[in-house]
C-alpha cells in the first residue's frame, strides 16, 4: 500500500472528513500552495530533522524555515541536524521523497508542529506524492497526531532570531 492509499485508510477508519486534490507536479511546499491555489500559511512543509540522532518530524507553513536552534532547545539535546534524503527515505518508504505528510504516527516518528500552522482551522499536506495533496480541519490532524506545539520556525521574509 503506498502512503496515499494508507492515509486515506486510517482517516477513513478514524472518521475523519478529508479533500484529496491531485494537481500538477510540485516538490516544495510553496509550489504546492500555488498550484493548489491557497495561502502558503495553510500548507503544511514537511522538515525531517535529528535529533541525537533520533528522527523528528517538524510541520511548519510552507513560507516558514525551521530555526535549528530553536528547535534543539524545545527538544532538549546537544545536537539537531536535518535530515538527509536518503535518511528519510528509509523512514517513509511509501512516501515520494519529499512528499511525506505531517502524520510521524504512522511512521513512530515524533511530530512538532510550530504555532504559525496551528492557527488556520484547515491544513493542506503532501499526500505521499508530489502530485496530490490532502485537507483537513487542523483540530482533526491535531486529535490524530496528537503532536507537540511550539515555536521553532520563522517567516522566510525574515531574518532569523
Amino acid at each position: 500500500m503506498d502512503c496515499k492509499d494508507r492515509l486515506e485508510a486510517y482517516l477513513r477508519e478514524q472518521q475523519v472528513p478529508f479533500q484529496v486534490q491531485h494537481h500538477p507536479l510540485a516538490y516544495t511546499a510553496q509550489e504546492v500552495a500555488a498550484v493548489e491555489h491557497v495561502p502558503g500559511r495553510m500548507v503544511a512543509k514537511v522538515v525531517v530533522a535529528y535529533a541525537d540522532d533520533r528522527p523528528a518530524m517538524l510541520a511548519l507553513p510552507a513560507p516558514y524555515r525551521v530555526n535549528i536552534e530553536q528547535v534543539r532547545s524545545m527538544l532538549g539535546t546537544k545536537q539537531v541536524r536535518l535530515a538527509r534524503e536518503d535518511e528519510f527515505m528509509t523512514l517513509f518508504p511509501d512516501c515520494e521523497v519529499g512528499a511525506m505528510p505531517p502524520f510521524g504516527n504512522l511512521y513512530n516518528v515524533p511530530v512538532y508542529v510550530d504555532r504559525a500552522l496551528a492557527a488556520d482551522e484547515t491544513i493542506v499536506f503532501q499526500a505521499g506524492t508530489h502530485t496530490d495533496t490532502m485537507s483537513l480541519k487542523y483540530a482533526d490532524f491535531e486529535r490524530l497526531v496528537k503532536p507537540t506545539v511550539a515555536e521553532f520556525a520563522y517567516h522566510a521574509d525574515r531574518v532569523a532570531a
